[in-house]
Parts: C-alpha cells; structure tokens; sequence
C-alpha cells in the first residue's frame, strides 16, 4: 500500500470523525432564541469589560484583540441573521394571495 493513500486514509476518517453530528443528551435541548441572546449579550459584556480593563492597562494587548474579535464576530452574525430575517418576511410580503 502506498504511504500517501495511507495517511490520506487516516486523515479522511479524522476529519470525518470530527465533523459528525453530535446527539444532544437528555437533559441538553437544542440552544433557543433566548439562549442565543443571552450568549451575544455575554460575549459584548466580556467585550467591553477587557477593552475597559485594556484602557486602564489591566488588560494585555493580546486579550483585547480576542475580545474584540469575539464581539465583531458575534455583531456580524447577528446582523446576517436578521438580514436573513428580513429578507424572508419581504418574501413573505411579495407573495400572491
């Protein structure tokens, strides 16, 4: 057997490994629109906590940037959300009665 098509074969079934869906327990529900809003709330609040601790110069420069990413990422995917929001209820509207 040829060394690459092993290891690609063992890199294969990693990945696949790690991509698979995994079953939520029992006692876990799948996370609802209030859990998500409290999840954004906390990533802005640690935000604005580490950039208020970076000003004083509590914070390490490193922390911050990891702050402020976290908040950019979790702005730009709730705006695409409600983007998406937006543009089905304008679906909605345009359909013949």
């Amino acid at each position: 057997m040829d060394l690459r098509t092993s290891l690609a074969t063992q890199s294969y079934a990693t990945a696949r490994s790690a991509a698979a869906p995994q079953a939520l327990g029992p006692d876990k529900a799948a996370p609802g629109p209030s859990d998500v809003a409290n999840e954004f709330e906390q990533v802005l609040a640690t935000g604005e906590a580490t950039a208020r601790s970076a000003m004083i110069g509590g914070a390490d420069p490193h922390a911050l940037v990891e702050a402020l990413a976290a908040s950019e990422m979790a702005v730009e995917t709730v705006v695409a959300v409600r983007d998406k929001v937006v543009e089905a209820y304008q679906e909605i509207l345009r359909m013949p009665i």
